[in-house]
């Protein structure tokens, strides 16, 4: 008889998370979600949603986002190395990495610090707080700015 497979470890989820970020698989990423579960963005520019919560409203607010970031050209290629601190909840994970990328159409470069933290209950998202500050984007690409990936922009 077969045995039950054990959920994903919080770690196991925290890294298929970034690689279906970086593979732009939204049904994926969203797949790692808890029906229940919620995104926030604590520093969201106006216009994006600061809490998300379950996988409907969460694909909701982000595919806008990653489709506009796709038909602007914006092209993620790689992580830095992701740090994860694992936390004496055993639920509880927290990862730092950057985003390296470029913007296709010029060439143009860019790397977004980002700070994460995960609640995994049963191999599923349950919580993630995603800090990352979108002043960046219109620093260091003048040309596209945070507004143009916010939800709704003309």
């Amino acid at each position: 008889m077969p045995q039950p497979t054990s959920p994903a470890s919080p770690r196991r989820v925290v890294e298929d998370a970034l690689h279906r970020v970086l593979d732009y698989d939204l049904n994926g990423y969203l797949d790692l979600f808890a029906p229940d579960g919620t995104l926030e963005f604590p520093f969201a520019p106006p216009g994006v949603p600061v809490r998300m919560k379950g996988r409907d409203q969460i694909g909701a607010a982000l595919l806008p986002l990653w489709e506009r970031a796709w038909e602007a050209g914006w092209r993620s290629t790689g992580y830095s190395p992701i740090v994860v601190h694992e936390t004496l909840n055993p639920e509880v994970i927290v990862a730092e990495f950057d985003l390296y990328g470029e913007v296709a159409p010029t060439g143009e470069t860019f790397q977004l610090a980002f700070v994460h933290i995960y609640r995994v209950r049963n191999g599923r998202v349950a919580s993630l707080r995603d800090y990352w500050n979108p002043q960046v984007l219109s620093s260091r690409l003048g040309h596209i700015s945070s507004d143009d990936l916010l939800v709704g922009a003309p």
